[in-house]
């Protein structure tokens, strides 16, 4: 500590000349609006003699001042417009799991179910922490258009695509706009929602969110079953077009302060793109290591090290890229020693709730994500379910979420205390995925729809809570660089472990088709997918075989929700050590210390 307070002292002698764009909070999505008044936002830029303590006091009191922030009336339309994105999104990454298995039949592509999610989750991911950048120097209007309608363009590939190849592709391209409405969101709640009401905000758009995972669903095996999967994706085009309608109409949030009067090129010329062009690659790396590994190459295939080996090196100069760019901007005298120009600046995961909440968001995610992805399949393989059916059998997990996200939300606007319910939480939801791995062919009704209402209720907090941790610890000038950071780790973690669990489920199907199916090509039952077992083993005249085709998928299935359950448990210790602070403190907290070292 009393090293952090002589680097603080030395920094604050430095010359300041900093100013940003306040921004804000997760999975949220804007399409919103700011007609008159949105400048009325601008900070008041501290004295440099100020101690760390008396500046981090004023500004979280100014986070909670609501004459800094537009009248209610606008701040509905805000939050509406905001929620009607949310929605888009959110429909598109439920809608998608009852639909895999006819994909996977058109396209006899069961080998490639980790890359639907992938990636969708690998170009948001490596492209997140570049979009706070774009948010923060250009306009975030038409930054957030331009993110919306290159996901309406992923979203009309994968509605057309002829093959699994292309339909891979167009995910990747609606990964690249989800990005940047993350982003977009983040700017526009932090500038509209006083901080103490903004829990609030998160737990209503939880019940957006969560309406949507209930449809998603049911649409997309109304979809599949009486037309076609393919609907699953152009339904978002009527939906994304009035989003995109509501933006032009309404919203309206001016280029920040720092970016005023500079030329569109030098402002290119700030958005780290070497940083850029290291992360990226090195994420592509990973993914593809983890996907092809032990599945399409041995682990111990040149292709497979040498992906591995790349992106340790690329992994490697990236870190060391954005070290370079703080302890430059420190030695030219910028503003507490940081330049703002790195795209996951280190000094963020230096403070206790940050780290805390990356790491609970990375591993969380991933465990989330392979519950979504895999539930669906075991109705539709070990019951027999349609498409539709196995929307209706997942409502139980879905309903929990929206009770539990929309009641902790409510709980800490009340509160203030945050942490409490994420611990809570955690331990519930790790719960609920180990009662998951007892599923099994002869699981009763009654225990089926227990299990994910135990998990459902756990998953509520795990949605909302690390960005209401991110935006009160940290300053409000800080905010667009913490959320950023975190969701960046929520993506990675959907995108690699979906590709682990894919690798997980092929092993272990495989590995089972052995024992209680001697005799049967396991790579004919990896090809044929899950709703075409019968079918596909009644034409090779082993119908008899089905039982035991049966029990390898759910075998293979159970190693996946094992795999939720490590995750899921790795989250909660991680949720463990995020700081008891409060959203309606005005003041220095208990904890102020630690975060005072990064957030002034």
């Amino acid at each position: 500590m009393i090293i952090h307070r002589a680097y603080m002292d030395t920094l604050k002698r430095e010359k300041a000349s900093s100013l940003v764009l306040e921004a804000s909070s997760l999975v949220l999505e804007p399409s919103s609006l700011m007609l008159e008044g949105s400048e009325m936002l601008e900070e008041t830029k501290p004295s440099r003699q100020m101690d760390c303590e008396e500046i981090s006091g004023e500004e979280s009191s100014s986070s909670n001042d609501e004459s800094q922030f537009p009248p209610a009336s606008k701040v509905l339309l805000i939050v509406v417009a905001i929620y009607l994105a949310a929605f888009l999104v959110a429909l598109d990454q439920t809608i998608i799991g009852v639909a895999i298995p006819k994909i996977t039949d058109q396209f006899k592509s069961l080998s490639d179910i980790g890359w639907y999610g992938s990636a969708y989750f690998l170009t948001s991911t490596a492209l997140q922490p570049s979009y706070g950048r774009i948010y923060k120097l250009f306009s975030v209007k038409w930054s957030f258009l331009a993110a919306v309608t290159i996901f309406e363009i992923g979203s009309l590939v994968c509605g057309v695509a002829p093959s699994s190849t292309v339909f891979i592709v167009g995910r990747a391209i609606a990964g690249v706009g989800v990005g940047g409405i993350f982003s977009g969101a983040l700017v526009i709640i932090s500038r509209t929602v006083p901080l103490a009401k903004r829990p609030l905000v998160f737990g209503i758009y939880g019940l957006v969110w969560g309406l949507a995972s209930i449809l998603g669903p049911l649409l997309g095996g109304a979809f599949t079953d009486r037309l076609s999967w393919r609907w699953c994706f152009y339904i978002n085009l009527p939906v994304g077009g009035i989003s995109i309608a509501v933006i032009i109409w309404i919203l309206h949030i001016p280029h920040g302060t720092n970016a005023s009067g500079i030329p569109w090129w030098r402002r290119i010329g700030e958005l780290d793109l070497v940083g850029a062009s290291l992360l990226i690659p090195a994420i592509i790396c990973l993914i593809l290591a983890l996907q092809w590994g032990g599945n399409t190459y041995p682990w111990r295939n040149s292709r497979i090290i040498g992906l591995f080996v790349g992106f340790g090196v690329m992994a490697i100069l990236f870190v060391t890229s954005q070290i370079y760019l703080e302890s430059n901007s420190a030695r030219s005298g910028t503003k507490d020693g940081r330049s703002g120009k790195a795209t996951l600046p280190p000094w963020i995961l230096m403070q206790r709730s940050m780290c805390s909440a990356a790491i609970f968001a990375f591993f969380f995610s991933g465990g989330f994500f392979l519950l979504v992805y895999y539930l669906p399949i075991f109705f539709q393989c070990a019951k027999g379910s349609s498409a539709l059916t196995s929307g209706l059998q997942v409502l139980p997990f879905m309903l929990a979420t929206v009770i539990s996200s929309v009641s902790v939300g409510i709980l800490v606007t009340a509160i203030g205390y945050y942490t409490p319910f994420l611990i809570a939480s955690s331990a519930l939801v790790a719960i609920g995925a180990g009662l998951i791995t007892l599923y099994d062919v002869d699981i009763s009704t009654g225990k089926w729809i227990g299990y994910q209402i135990v998990l459902g209720m756990g998953t509520g907090a795990g949605l909302q809570v690390p960005m209401t941790a991110v935006q009160t610890v940290l300053k409000p000038e800080d905010i667009p660089v913490g959320t950023a950071a975190i969701t960046f780790f929520q993506t990675l973690g959907g995108a690699i472990f979906i590709a682990v669990g894919q690798s997980v489920f092929q092993n272990g199907l495989t590995a089972a088709i052995h024992d209680h199916a001697p005799g049967i090509d396991p790579s004919v039952i990896i090809r044929a997918g899950a709703t075409d077992l019968r079918s596909t083993l009644a034409t090779l005249g082993q119908l008899d075989m089905l039982q035991g085709v049966i029990e390898s998928y759910v075998e293979g299935l159970r190693n996946t929700y094992r795999l939720s359950l490590a995750l899921l448990m790795v989250a909660f210790v991680a949720a463990c050590f995020l700081e008891w602070r409060s959203v309606k403190a005005s003041g220095k907290s208990d904890d102020q210390d630690d975060s005072t070292v990064v957030s002034s």
